[in-house]
Formats: structure tokens, sequence, C-alpha cells
């Protein structure tokens, strides 16, 4: 940028490069932007994952804030920064608090900041627990077509654990092509079951609804399984379940006993970051001693280095990768900005002359 400030002025410590302005959008605006575009989502999920395989991607650990008087409660800290064509940095702040739903909140909350790539200033906070949901459940769509490659493609859904997750991912899966002949449902909540059937039918939603009793039933008699739960520990430990060798979307992390994993094919989205924090390929490599039960990320096969067998159990864990929160994200950004929708907050950053 030019500058063409006077002496005095540089010498005050006036600002040179541009301020960029500082929206706030709303998760009425978020919905708005992302509704009805799941298949284009779902290639913009694929496109992060392929900058973040190419090392064009910084996503560190994520940050866990825990509760000594609330044990079930958490909130977590992903920065990141994506590169490519739409340069960006920034966080998603997310909170778990399950006990929420007794009360008739939802569980997770969220909020996402943007920064610009080339000063480092935040231009934009977004409700995120929509972005959140809509990154888990694109990527969740984009594994089931991937990994169902060279077998048979699975017509019988089955969602364990019925909440918010859940819905985005049949949503998103319906909205890119895939029809069930079955979907069978289980939740340990009745309540949470109807309400799940509930919404099936008013999505018009293919296939037979069953609510399943018995967890047991479900996985049996489905050959593509969503786990969706709040689990904190493994519950579901037998490996004979798996017997019919379903594709398995992994997606809450903790249900499956290393042992299940030990006698699958399993596939991650970024190693180091699932193998930690208690889930359960951590538990596997613990329990191993190393990483050998892997057979490689999503990107691997997505770019055909690796590919997903016919006559195995397949199992998809993805921890959730910040920098799909922040391509989602951006995307939800510019939308509201095309459509002129942009809330801003005029000067949101003051005292921008160093000296004074």
């Amino acid at each position: 940028m030019t500058n063409l400030l006077s002496p005095d002025e540089r010498r005050a410590g006036t600002p040179t490069a541009h301020v960029p302005g500082f929206a706030v959008i709303s998760g009425a605006q978020v919905q708005q932007a992302l509704a009805g575009r799941e298949k284009e989502i779902v290639e913009l999920v694929e496109q992060t994952y392929r900058l973040h395989g190419s090392g064009d991607t910084v996503n560190p650990p994520s940050y866990f804030l825990r509760f000594p008087d609330r044990p079930s409660a958490r909130i977590i800290a992903l920065p990141a920064s994506v590169g490519g064509p739409d340069q960006v940095d920034g966080l998603k702040w997310i909170s778990s608090f399950p006990e929420n739903v007794a009360s008739g909140l939802p569980r997770a909350s969220a909020v996402l900041i943007l920064n610009d790539h080339d000063t480092g200033y935040p231009f934009a906070c977004l409700e995120s627990s929509i972005i959140s949901a809509t990154r888990t459940a694109a990527s969740a769509a984009l594994a089931a077509d991937r990994l169902s490659l060279g077998r048979a493609r699975p017509t019988r859904i089955g969602f364990f654990g019925t909440g918010l997750i859940a819905r985005y991912i049949h949503t998103f899966l319906a909205g890119t092509g895939w029809n069930f002949e079955s979907v069978g449902v289980h939740d340990v909540s009745a309540d949470s079951a109807a309400g799940f059937c509930g919404y099936l039918k008013q999505s018009g939603a293919t296939g037979e609804i069953t609510v399943h009793e018995r967890p047991e039933d479900l996985i049996r008699s489905s050959d593509l399984v969503v786990f969706a739960t709040v689990a904190g520990t493994p519950h579901v430990t037998d490996q004979g379940l798996f017997a019919h060798h379903p594709l398995v979307l992994h997606v809450s992390l903790r249900d499956l006993a290393p042992e299940i994993l030990l006698g699958a094919a399993n596939f991650v989205d970024d190693v180091d970051h699932c193998l930690k924090a208690d889930t359960s390929p951590h538990l596997a490599e613990q329990l191993t001693g190393s990483r050998d039960f892997l057979n490689g990320t999503l990107d691997d096969v997505m770019c055909k280095r690796v590919l997903p067998p016919a006559d195995r159990t397949v199992i998809f864990s993805p921890f959730g990768l910040g920098v799909l929160d922040l391509a989602v994200g951006k995307f939800v950004y510019d939308q509201a900005a095309k459509a002129g929708h942009l809330r801003r907050i005029d000067d949101f950053f003051h005292d921008l002359r160093r000296y004074g």
C-alpha cells in the first residue's frame, strides 16, 4: 500500500495498512448461506482436505478446557490457517455441555473468529454450531462416498445417536444423492429417537424407518453405521456385531472398543490429531504400542494412494479439523458479503495510532 502520510503522521504512528472492518454473522445468516448447498459444501470440504494433505494448512492441536465440577462438559479451541486461493486464519471456540439437553438447550454452542491473512486482524465473528455441524456432516458424506468405492454401495443405514449431528449427516447424505432402503435408529433416549424419526418423515426420507431398542440389532441390520453420540468411553465391545463388514462413520470417536478397530480397516482425517484424547484409535495405539492398525487418511483414499478393502469392516474416525471450520466459515462470510447482509460494527478497532 502506498504511504501517503506526512512526516508528522508517520512519526505519530498512524497506520499505513488497511484495517479490515468487523462483522457479526448470526446463526440465521449462517443457515441461509448454507441451506441447500450440500454438494457445494462437500466439494469445499474435499478441496480443504486436499490442501491439508499437501501441507498448505496449519492445524495445531485442539485445546481442551475441562472443569473439575462438570466432568461431562468441555470447551475446545481449534486454531487453524488455510492456504490456497482463499487464505484465512482463525479460531473455533466450541463448548459441549451434554447436560443442556435435559433443559431443552442444544448440547453444543460455538463461535468462529476469522482473521485477515495479511494483517492478522479479526474481521468477522460467526455463530458456529451450524458451521461445525455442517463441516462434520460434509466430511462424513464425503467419507461415505469415497470409502464405499470397491464395495456394494450401502443401502441400509443405521444411526447410533440421534442428535443434531445425526440430523445434519442424514441431510448431507440425502443432499448428495444417497437413497436408503431402510433407516435404523437407536438412542438411549426414547424422546430423542422419536424426534429423529419425526425429522426423517418430515424430510421425505426414503426407506422404512425402524427404531431399535437393542443397539446390537441396529448394527447387524445396517451396512452403513453412523455413530454420533456423546460417549466418553467405549461401550460397543462385541466384534461379532461387525461380521457383515459394514462401513462405519465413527464420528463421535469414543464408541468402539479398540479391539473392534484392530479387526477392521481404519481411516482417519489426520493421524496425529485423531490419536490423542482417549479416542478409540488412541486407545488402540496404546493397546498395541504402534499405529500399524491405521490404513491411511481420507486424503490418501481420495488421491488413490490407498484403496479401502471390500472384504473387511471399514471405519472412518474423524477428529474434526479446524481448517474445515475456517473454509466453511469463509464461504458463509463471502455469501453474506455478496448478498449485502454483513452487519458491520463501525470503529470496532480503536486507538490505532501508535503514539496516540
